[in-house]
Order: structure tokens, then C-alpha cells, then sequence
């Protein structure tokens, strides 16, 4: 039996299943609540049930339904703690481990993409893989020159259930929007297909790895594997010894965890200007911390989705977060206008933006900001009240399309911060990194800063 259910009768039906059970315990809520259980406890235990279901099926099929969990699973800083606690640890598995595929499958593939001889490329090589993730798994060995070296490998037919999965997902999305409130899960969905064919394609991941690897060469803060082979389904990278980022979330000091932040935040707006390049996946299962001498570095991995960036992250981005800081309501309107973020066939209060805009750059303002569950909790709550002016105003603002990635991805990597509850100097990174958030008379003292840094 292969071991990733590749025909779609098998996966549709594990997917199916997910909605007739969200249905069933419904139902069961109903009667919950006829027998006299409050509306709030009964609605926290369906929330329970239904996550603990859902990340347990996803995480046997890997494919499209792991990446869609993997995904989600850096919003859970935005779940109320008495129901995140629950089935926090099943989120974070997804980020870490898969069920493997059979030795056999992992030499076959071996044999076809490196030849019959793959053998005599390596010293050493572990057949139990050291991770499985949503398309592949990495395996430990020691590369023929003597390098230790990650060999990723594909599932056989990972395109065909990436693109099963996230279809099937996406049925029946509305109904695991209660999960991540305040989150549209639909748009996730779509463009998590729309990245299937570049995630597949191992010689585009191998390009943007050297790229990053090459820039970050000599960095104090990062470090990123260099590409030792590539061929179709199969990478071969340096290996990098760490403390993955979701035991930091879970067990780090405090000192751990404020420098995985800042360097979290450092790469995510520094390497776009460096490599052209935005790393669209941030999971804490694709980070490692790297003990060095008077500190911690921060490793890299996983560069499958990438954001193409050539100019950098855009200015807009910069010079909007710096008039919202500024209290320039007109001006903030007025670009987002221009952008596109608000259609030209709908009128808003400019007003009104900036108090929608102003609790969620918090961060950016303050001079060392700490991001924790609760401060994720309570956005999503602002957002997510039916109820509330930071709802109805937030329904009329348009998203373009070139900010589709870069917004998953900084809402993940914030997500991700809010997890490690790390004190970040934010505007810091901002100052040095993102073009436009300094006036134009400051920016070049800020990229000489950049240098520095």
C-alpha cells in the first residue's frame, strides 16, 4: 500500500468525514444545551472536539491537507487559551512530524531520481527519516565528500493529493472558520493551491535556498544550508544542527525566545531588500536556534514558497505604517486608496481607518513591544465581533493581489511571535529593512544602519 493515499476515493472520504462529524457533534451540542449546559461551555467543548478530529486527519494524510494544517496552526495564539490549550500540542505536531513512508518507497524514489547507484553518493544514510512534512521527508545522512547532509524527499503523487486535498478543503471551509476567529479561511485555502506547482518543484526551491544561502553567507544572525544536489524530487542540503523553534515555544528561556523573535522579525523584513525574495512559509517547524559563542544564531530551512520580491517589500507598506504612527489619517486613506485596499466604488471615514489600523501596528510603534497570546486574542476578538465598528469597516477594505502573501505572511510570522511571546524592538527592524517607513531624509541614514546591522 502506498503511503500516501493517492486515489481520490480514499482521501475524499477522510475529508468527507470532517464535515458529517462537525454536523454530528452539532447535534450533540444541541442536546448538551437542552440538558441545561450553558451556550459558552458548550461552544468551547464543539471547538475542542472539532479541532481534535481535524488536525488528526489532516496530519495522517499529509498532502494538501498537512500544508492547510500547518498553515493554520500559527493562528492559535488567536484562540481563546481555554480552548487552545487543549489541542495546542496536536498544531504543533503538524509543524514538526508526519506518519513516514515505508523505506521501500524512499529507496525506489532514490533509485529513479539519483540513479541505481544512489548508494555509492553517500558515506552514511538513516533510513528512519529525522521530519515529514506536507509533500516530503528529510532524511540525515553523510554526503560522499563527508558533509552532513538533510535529503528531502517527495511523496509519490503529492501533486495530485495537494490538489484533491485543498480542493476538498475548501467545500467546506466555512465551517472550520470558527476555529481561527476573525480568519477567513477560504482565501488561505485558495492561495495554498495556487503555490502548489512552485512547492513541488524542487529545482525552483534549490534556486531561492542558494540565494538566501549566498546573502546570509557571513551574517551573524542567520544562517541558511547551502544546496548540495538537486535533482526532480529530490534536494540535497547541508545540514544544521538546532533547537527547533516549537521547543523554544514550548520549553525556551526567555532569553531564547526574545532573540528568536528579533531574529525572526529580522529576517522576515530583511530579506526581501537582500535576496529579491520573501520566505512564504513560517511555521516554527522551518527555524531553528543555533547556540554560537555570546549567543544565538537563527537557521533557516524550507524555501519551497517563496514570495518573488525583485524591488523588495513595497514602499506603500513602509509609508503607511509610518502615517498611521503619525496620526495622518488623510494621507493613510489616501495611499491605501491609490493601492487599492479601498475600491474606488466605496467611500470610508479616513478617520475610521486609522482607528481600525492603530491597534493592529501597535507593535511597530512601541520601541520594544511584546507580543503574547493575549494581545493575538484580543485582535482577532476586535476584528471578529459581528458587533463591533473594526468588523464592519474591516468587510469593505479590499485586499490586492500583490499583498496576498506578503499579509499571510506576516500575520503567520506575528502569529509565530505571539507563540514565543518574544520582546521584539520591532521598529527597529522596521527602521533599518522596510523602504518607506523612515521619511525619504532619513532612509539613507537608515540603510547605512542596515549595513551595520
Amino acid at each position: 500500500m502506498s503511503d500516501l493515499p493517492r486515489k481520490a476515493v480514499t482521501r475524499t472520504a477522510k475529508l468527507a468525514a470532517l464535515p458529517l462529524g462537525i454536523a454530528g457533534r452539532a447535534t450533540w451540542g444541541l442536546g448538551k444545551r437542552i440538558g441545561g449546559k450553558s451556550a459558552e461551555i458548550v461552544a468551547r467543548e464543539l471547538q475542542q472536539r472539532t479541532a481534535e478530529q481535524l488536525f488528526k486527519v489532516l496530519g495522517e494524510l499529509k498532502g494538501g491537507a498537512m500544508k492547510f494544517g500547518q498553515a493554520l496552526s500559527v493562528f492559535e495564539s488567536a484562540l481563546p487559551e481555554e480552548v487552545a490549550g487543549p489541542y495546542r500540542a496536536a498544531l504543533t505536531k503538524l509543524q514538526e512530524a508526519a506518519p513516514p513512508m515505508p523505506t521501500r518507497t524512499v529507496h525506489s524514489v532514490l533509485e529513479r531520481r539519483l540513479g541505481e547507484e544512489w548508494r555509492e553518493l553517500f558515506l552514511e544514510f538513516e533510513d528512519k527519516p529525522s521530519a515529514a512534512a506536507s509533500i516530503g521527508q528529510v532524511h540525515r545522512a553523510v554526503w560522499h565528500d563527508g558533509r552532513e547532509v538533510a535529503v528531502k524527499v517527495q511523496y509519490p503523487g503529492a501533486g495530485e493529493a495537494l490538489l484533491s486535498d485543498l480542493a476538498q478543503l475548501s467545500r467546506f471551509a466555512r465551517l472550520l472558520g470558527p476555529l481561527i476567529p476573525g480568519m477567513d479561511i477560504k482565501p488561505l485555502i485558495s492561495e495554498l493551491r495556487d503555490r502548489v506547482s512552485e512547492e513541488l518543484d524542487y529545482e525552483l526551491e534549490a534556486q531561492a535556498q542558494r540565494a538566501h544561502a549566498a546573502e546570509f553567507a557571513d551574517d551573524g544572525d542567520v544562517v541558511v544550508p547551502d544546496v548540495v544536489h538537486q535533482s526532480d524530487q529530490v534536494l540535497v542540503t547541508e545540514w544544521i544542527d538546532g533547537i527547533p523553534l516549537a521547543e523554544v515555544i514550548a520549553d525556551g528561556t526567555p532569553e531564547q525566545r526574545n532573540r528568536a523573535g528579533q531574529l525572526l522579525a529580522r529576517f522576515l523584513f530583511s530579506g526581501p531588500g537582500r535576496t529579491g525574495l520573501l520566505h512564504a512559509d513560517p511555521h516554527p517547524g522551518n527555524f531553528r536556534l543555533l547556540p554560537e559563542a555570546g549567543g544565538w544564531r537563527l537557521g533557516v530551512l524550507d524555501f519551497g514558497t517563496v514570495d518573488r520580491l525583485p524591488g523588495g517589500l513595497p514602499r506603500t507598506i513602509g509609508e503607511s505604517l509610518r502615517m498611521t504612527i503619525e496620526g495622518d489619517a488623510e494621507a493613510v486613506y489616501e495611499l491605501l486608496r491609490e493601492e487599492g485596499f479601498v475600491k474606488e466604488s466605496i467611500e470610508l471615514d479616513p478617520d475610521a481607518v486609522l482607528d481600525y489600523l492603530r491597534p493592529i501596528i501597535e507593535p511597530a510603534e512601541a520601541e520594544e513591544f511584546t507580543f503574547s497570546r493575549g494581545w493575538m486574542r484580543n485582535q482577532a476578538a476586535r476584528i471578529a465581533d459581528p458587533r463591533s465598528p473594526a468588523h464592519q469597516l474591516g468587510k469593505q477594505l479590499n485586499l490586492p493581489p500583490a499583498y496576498l502573501l506578503i499579509h499571510r505572511v506576516t500575520l503567520s510570522t506575528i502569529g509565530v511571535l505571539c507563540q514565543l511571546g518574544a520582546e521584539v524592538r520591532l521598529r527597529d527592524e522596521l527602521e533599518a529593512w522596510l523602504p518607506g517607513f523612515l521619511p525619504e531624509a532619513e532612509e539613507e541614514e537608515g540603510e547605512d544602519r542596515a549595513v551595520r546591522v
